[in-house]
């Protein structure tokens, strides 16, 4: 039985719905990057990336290349690294019409403070 594409959709952004993947795939645009630097960067347990890793790992978004001890994970493509793109435009818009809405609310808040009210 085939999954409908919506829900498709929602088991992928649920995938991707941890802090510490969406850092993971941050860090790997720039390039491959072996599992020491990823923990330098991020800093947290050795164990808690790892499963990070392996979730990112199971749903075929990274891929994972041993050299020796050294394990080696890489964005599986580009559309990846475009997504993350469109997320932080899209936040950025969002944040942008939140602080519009902050500065019209302060002048607002402002102009009801200096306004007498009606004495009766």
């Amino acid at each position: 039985m085939q999954v409908p594409l919506y829900q498709a959709k929602a088991e992928f952004f649920r995938m991707l719905g941890h802090p510490v993947r969406i850092r993971v795939l941050e860090l790997l645009q720039d390039g491959p990057k072996p599992v020491r630097d990823l923990l330098a960067a991020i800093e947290i347990e050795p164990s808690n990336l790892s499963q990070q890793l392996a979730v990112l790992r199971r749903s075929g978004i990274v891929t994972a290349t041993r050299s020796g001890s050294t394990v080696v994970y890489a964005l599986a493509g580009g559309d990846v690294a475009e997504l993350l793109r469109a997320a932080r435009r899209i936040l950025s818009e969002l944040l942008a019409g939140q602080q519009d809405l902050l500065a019209e609310l302060q002048q607002t808040g402002t102009a009801a403070a200096e306004t007498p009210g009606d004495p009766t």
